[in-house]
């Protein structure tokens, strides 16, 4: 499966911060924003990875993760001129999937909970099987008429979609966090702009609701998923980060340490790129780990 973020945009909602850099390159505590969703990718064993941008952009995030050979990944670059919509990143990013199934994840979110690497490669061994042609994960909210919420039978079977609706079904958001299989490139190249002129996300999970071919995994409670689009929630998630990392003394998304539990980096690897980050917390968070594997 291959893997591809999506970090374009203006951050308008972060203005003035993001008027000089991106969002996903803005601080979540101790590491930049794009370290999560990437971490979240490497969990699922997906290594080869598209990261889009905008083209302004592009350097910084070129100088920030290279092309991902010191972590075993392949990273490669895609620019999203304009701002049109979620699913343009498969027509972006079709020369990429080349006709393999995919994982899309936005570059403003983070998960977090127990279990999680196991989950999502249940649910991308389910699509490339064949069992499922997409899979979407659905979070608890309080206030679900602020979202796309998600309809799933007593399987998981996914039955509807409601776009923020005024009496919800369910109180399921439908994250940033996509799975698909080998059709989505197809799927998002007949899509027609909506009323606000983008390639809509929704559209293509319909699409392959039609088909009897959707699932949504509740990630539930006990779990994490939090959208950094505003200052409050950005706040609010570096809050949450330094608070599970102090108390428990890991760090989250921490992409050196996933690389070597993978076994796509060896402990001297691991070493030398805590060394080259020696003087923060982080990389003598990432020292000590690559000494413990030793």
């Amino acid at each position: 499966m291959k893997g591809i973020i999506l970090a374009g945009g203006a951050g308008t909602r972060l203005h003035p911060i993001t008027r000089a850099v991106s969002k996903q390159l803005l601080p979540v505590y101790d590491k930049p924003m794009i370290y999560y969703p990437l971490s979240v990718l490497m969990l699922a064993g997906i290594r080869d990875i598209l990261v889009i941008t905008t083209p302004e952009e592009q350097s910084m995030f070129r100088r920030l993760l290279g092309d991902g050979a010191e972590l075993g990944l392949a990273i490669s670059y895609a620019a999203q001129p304009e701002p049109n919509g979620i699913a343009q990143a498969f027509l972006i990013g079709a020369d990429h999937i080349a006709g393999e199934s995919c994982a899309l994840v936005l570059g403003d979110n983070i998960f977090h909970g127990p279990g999680f690497a196991d989950t999502l490669r249940g649910a991308i061994a389910g699509v490339e099987r064949g069992d499922d042609g997409a899979v979407l994960f659905g979070y608890p909210v309080r206030d679900p008429q602020r979202y796309g919420v998600g309809v799933a039978d007593a399987g998981g079977r996914l039955v509807d979609i409601e776009e923020k609706p005024a009496r919800p079904r369910s109180n399921r958001a439908i994250t940033g966090l996509y799975l698909y299989d080998d059709r989505v490139v197809d799927i998002a190249r007949g899509l027609s702009p909506s009323a606000r002129g983008e390639l809509e996300i929704t559209d293509v999970n319909r699409a392959y609701l039609d088909k009897d071919a959707a699932r949504l995994i509740d990630l539930g409670r006990g779990f994490a998923w939090l959208d950094t689009g505003t200052h409050d929630s950005l706040l609010e998630a570096g809050q949450y980060v330094q608070v599970l990392e102090h108390r428990q003394g890991v760090r989250i998304a921490c992409l050196e340490e996933i690389a070597l539990e993978r076994g796509w980096i060896d402990a001297d690897a691991c070493h030398a790129l805590g060394a080259a980050q020696g003087k923060s917390g982080y990389g003598e968070y990432v020292m000590a780990v690559a000494e413990r594997a030793r």
